[in-house]
């Protein structure tokens, strides 16, 4: 066969991933948040974008609130001695501030000028590296709203202590350390004996230093494990006596619910191992938890569902959770009179087009939420009926095929969007369970509600007749619910509830003690 080079003309379809298509994508898939930071975005950029008011009832709420605060208005003469302050300067003398926070370590030690010469080198370089205290003097002003609104952090908190207990240069810097070392918990997470070799000091003065540290308030803090956390607080509640210091040491067996080897190695009989457990109980494994400047991420449900007057559900889009993005036609029109330069125009019909193909694109995006919320909405309606025990088992494939969409797009719709019914808040992941087949070859049961049923079973248990992984596969078979043994291992492991020999050693010593 002879080759040659030819010229043919075909015609074949592709789909092609526009910019403007990929970003349809992401949006779908946006949270709440990461939308409204997207916006917040592009209407910086494009100068033909807007934000409009929303349509939630908000603008009143203000109004009303601003009303009802309007009735605590200040008297005349105290509004106009506030207006005369606040517009006065604040002046302070930052100098003699200055000079009253000198920090040297001559000002620092005064009776013990030879305390700066007994630092080591690194302790020296640590010292004199670290940030003096004083007041900005260079004439910068104070913000008065920023001290009002910082939090206490673990780290402050700490630091105020050891300002307090710590006395010595090389011992200040030593603790100073041992904070930069605490996690959010509060514990200490770094190594005694490689801070004792960066300081270049010996290992016992710094874990003396650690001692007085856990002192501090909370107790608990600078602990190297759980065991020495509960230990320090039971110690400062007066309440480490030897048969606590056996049970803090053996946390193993009381995770395994041992309480059998617990009474023998403690000493002590049901009722005191209870009134044990009971003072751990009480303890707080994470002492510094509470400094935390972490926040918590209000949900904005995407959809709202309601009983509607005929008995059906009444399905909504949330108001608040919906952005309204408009397009400034009058400004473009008057700015493109003026535009005389091509490279201009050609930005402004840019910023046009990128106008239109968001606000389209975040009107597709909430049809198509509440398209797939609706067809939610209509295959689990015995759950929002009668609660978790009727959920039914759905898949994506179930939904999509029932809207006409691909099995792609109802996954990025229900990714991190919630929906709120009579039955609480939901994300919409949670509505897609898989199937666990029925007994007598009837409807598929959901995976949550045989772990709701599970849990049931296993709460309402007897203390003296404790079920087995064996006795839960026969009593959910005579609910035609046909599962494996391993599987209500799984989900009884994913729950959080022990096996039956640790919960029936419990329930006896619960029980024992109750009698005593």
């Amino acid at each position: 066969m002879a080759l040659s080079a030819k010229l043919q003309l075909r015609q074949s379809q592709s789909l092609v991933m526009t910019p403007q298509l990929m970003q349809s994508i992401k949006l779908l898939q946006m949270t709440h948040g990461e939308l409204a930071q997207f916006i917040d975005d592009e209407v910086e950029r494009n100068p033909l974008l807007s934000l409009g008011e929303p349509d939630d009832g908000s603008a009143k709420a203000n109004e009303r609130r601003s009303q009802e605060t309007a009735g605590a208005e200040p008297e005349p003469q105290d509004r106009a001695r506030d207006e005369e302050w606040l517009s006065s300067d604040l002046e302070i003398d930052t100098g003699s501030i200055a000079d009253k926070l000198d920090t040297s370590l001559e000002n620092v030690f005064p009776d013990d000028p030879g305390a700066q010469n007994s630092l080591t080198p690194e302790l020296q370089s640590q010292w004199k590296s670290a940030p003096s205290g004083s007041v900005d003097s260079g004439g910068g002003s104070v913000s008065l709203d920023a001290i009002a609104a910082a939090k206490t952090t673990l780290r402050d908190h700490v630091g105020e202590q050891i300002a307090f207990t710590i006395r010595g240069a090389a011992n200040l810097i030593i603790a100073g350390e041992l904070a930069d070392c605490l996690d959010e918990a509060g514990y200490m997470r770094g190594d005694c004996a490689e801070i004792a070799g960066r300081l270049g000091v010996e290992l016992h003065q710094v874990e003396a230093v650690l001692m007085d540290c856990q002192t501090f308030d909370p107790a608990g803090l600078f602990a190297r494990n759980l065991n020495e956390c509960l230990a320090i607080q039971l110690a400062d509640r007066d309440r480490m006596d030897p048969a606590m210091k056996a049970l803090i040491d053996n946390l193993s067996l009381l995770a395994k619910r041992d309480f059998a080897s617990l009474k023998r190695i403690c000493g002590v009989d049901e009722e005191d191992l209870v009134d044990m457990l009971s003072e751990i109980r009480a303890l707080d494994p994470k002492p510094g938890s509470a400094f935390t400047s972490a926040t918590a991420v209000d949900i904005v449900p995407d959809v709202t569902v309601l009983p509607a007057a005929d008995g059906s559900w009444s399905v909504e889009l949330n108001a608040a959770a919906l952005p309204r993005v408009l397009t400034n036609q009058t400004y473009y029109q008057r700015v493109s009179k003026t535009v005389d330069s091509e490279k201009d125009r050609k930005f402004l019909d840019d910023c046009l087009q990128d106008a239109n193909w968001l606000t389209r694109s975040l009107d597709q995006r909430a049809k198509t939420i509440l398209k797939v919320s609706v067809e939610i909405v209509r295959q689990q309606d015995a759950f929002l009926v009668h609660g978790i025990s009727q959920l039914k088992p759905l898949t994506l494939k179930a939904v999509a095929d029932a809207i006409e969409m691909h099995e792609s797009t109802v996954s990025r719709v229900t990714a991190n969007k919630y929906m709120i019914t009579p039955r609480g808040v939901f994300e919409l992941r949670y509505f897609f369970t898989a199937a666990i087949s029925a007994s007598d070859d009837g409807d598929a049961h959901s995976s949550a509600s045989v772990r709701h049923k599970i849990k049931e079973l296993i709460d309402d248990e007897a203390p003296d007749a404790v079920l087995s992984d064996y006795d839960l596969v026969d009593i959910l078979s005579k609910s035609n619910i046909n599962i494996a043994r391993r599987t209500i291992a799984k989900y009884r492991e994913a729950m959080n509830i022990p096996s039956s020999v640790q919960r029936r050693r419990e329930k006896r010593t619960m029980m024992a003690a109750g009698r005593q």
